[in-house]
């Protein structure tokens, strides 16, 4: 039998977000982190449990550390990299997960291809930034302490959904955020400033609960 039905178990309601990017060291990491600290610093702590977050690549480095410039950036926004271990993605990582949002068009494609029904909660990351925009907030479950917070975030995926096919992007590369990789430390702050920008009005909708805008880190450095 296919590995992917040896699931891992997990929390009876919970909501898993997976970021995919190639090599699963620098821009999926960068993604998965920051939104795990947004996560924790919004909600209360049984809510933000209930939202598992995790990374793979289509090509992953399987075990690999984040890419060094990747650990700095996320130092420079406040956040944790530590303990990280890249991975390949799996069949099993596109099962278990309630929204995929990938760096490109292409991972995208991909992880569609792998089946499970993946197609109506799989989006580039920008896509679904851009998706949610359109959405008001008020149709949306309110979040409290527990499991409404789950409930909230199957209706954003619903909803994002059901735009996908009327609301285009001005160009296919505007829902995209290009590789880093190898690339000088300047680069690896344009990409996490473009991943910090694309997940805000995304967590913001997802919690209900807009970043809180303090000067003393864990926002976009200035």
């Amino acid at each position: 039998m296919a590995s992917y039905l040896a699931v891992t178990p997990r929390p009876a309601d919970s909501f898993k977000i997976l970021f995919v990017c190639t090599g699963n060291v620098c821009r999926s990491p960068i993604a998965e982190r920051l939104t795990r600290h947004e996560l924790d610093t919004r909600l209360h702590e049984r809510a933000a449990g209930r939202i598992l977050v995790e990374s793979a690549g289509t090509w992953g480095h399987e075990g690999a550390p984040m890419e060094a410039h990747a650990a700095t950036v996320l130092g420079e926004y406040g956040v944790d990299s530590g303990n990280f271990a890249g991975r390949e993605l799996l069949d099993e990582h596109v099962v278990e997960a309630d929204l995929v949002l990938t760096a490109t068009l292409d991972h995208r494609a991909q992880v569609i291809s792998m089946g499970h029904a993946a197609g109506l909660r799989t989006f580039t990351l920008k896509e679904f930034t851009r998706l949610v925009g359109s959405i008001d907030p008020a149709t949306l479950p309110e979040v409290g302490t527990g499991a409404e917070v789950t409930e909230r975030a199957r209706a954003l995926v619903r909803a994002a959904a059901a735009l996908r096919g009327w609301l285009l992007a001005a160009s296919p590369e505007a829902d995209e955020v290009d590789d880093p990789y190898g690339a000088p430390i300047g680069m690896f702050r344009n990409c996490g400033e473009e991943i910090f920008h694309a997940l805000d009005p995304v967590l913001t909708a997802l919690t209900g609960v807009p970043a809180p805008r303090h000067q003393d880190g864990g926002h976009a450095p200035s």
